[in-house]
């Protein structure tokens, strides 16, 4: 899967009422009460193919996080986009949406032992199954600060609260040999195990990312599968020659180059 190339993923026009996007169609928020914020992907996803997002804002005062997942319902042909994920969304079938939280974790000690005898995080991909995904993109960095690169450390650890501010969470499906899909979630870069099985692979799959409660606003990481960007390499060999993010500020470069190499 490293070499195969998909096209930029965005928002799908069609979304809950409580939902704003940017004009780009990358960011998603939701600007009143706690719900009405499901988001869909503007195309089926690809077999392998992670729809990742960045958490970008939280509101304090709601109870329940981020949820995410996948559904056969094409968006423009629902008549009316539900209130909520769950259950409003999985009580229509042929929908799987989870809730972000550890107790979703499906890995078993078994493989967990085994991640953690290759080194977890130290592969540059992340493997699911025949599925293989550049994990750099995969786990989020915290906005430049005095402190920045301790909660850096901690985001590729994954040792903070899976809907904390800049942690990435993604949902792919892998082929299964009897023709049906495995749904994964990935969090912070670490595979969360078969969230969901025998998914229908030969009909069109598309994301979806419900901006609930507590969760205010996300934003969509693209994620490159096969040759670097030009932007990507250029942001990389800066980032190679600076001791820290906040020298970045004093550079002179275009201010969207420094952004994407000061959060990227």
């Amino acid at each position: 899967m490293a070499g195969v190339c998909h096209p930029p993923t965005r928002f799908h026009r069609i979304h809950g009422a409580n939902v704003r996007l940017d004009p780009a169609g990358t960011q998603a928020t939701r600007v009143d009460s706690f719900a009405n914020g499901l988001c869909f992907s503007h195309e089926p996803l690809a077999p392998g193919q992670v729809f990742l997002v960045e958490i970008e804002e939280k509101e304090l005062g709601w109870c329940g996080h981020l949820r995410v997942g996948l559904t056969a319902h094409e968006p423009g042909s629902l008549d009316v986009v539900p209130e909520y994920s769950l259950p409003d969304l999985v009580n229509l079938g042929e929908s799987w949406v989870f809730a972000i939280t550890r107790n979703h974790n499906r890995v078993t000690a078994g493989d967990r032992a085994a991640a953690d005898a290759r080194g977890f995080l130290s592969d540059p991909y992340l493997r699911i199954e025949q599925v293989k995904i550049p994990r750099d993109k995969l786990v989020g960095r915290s906005r430049p600060g005095r402190y920045s690169h301790l909660l850096d450390d901690l985001y590729k650890t994954n040792v903070l609260p899976a809907t904390a501010r800049k942690s990435r969470i993604g949902v792919l499906y892998a082929l299964q040999p009897d023709g049906t899909a495995d749904m994964h979630i990935v969090i912070n870069g670490e595979d969360m195990g078969p969230s969901a099985k025998g998914l229908p692979a030969s009909r069109p799959l598309y994301a979806v990312v419900d901006v609930f409660a507590s969760t205010k606003s996300v934003r969509i990481i693209q994620v490159e599968y096969g040759l670097p960007s030009l932007q990507t390499l250029c942001r990389l060999a800066i980032q190679k020659h600076i001791v820290h993010r906040l020298a970045i500020d004093g550079l002179n470069l275009p201010p969207p180059l420094k952004n994407l190499c000061k959060y990227e």
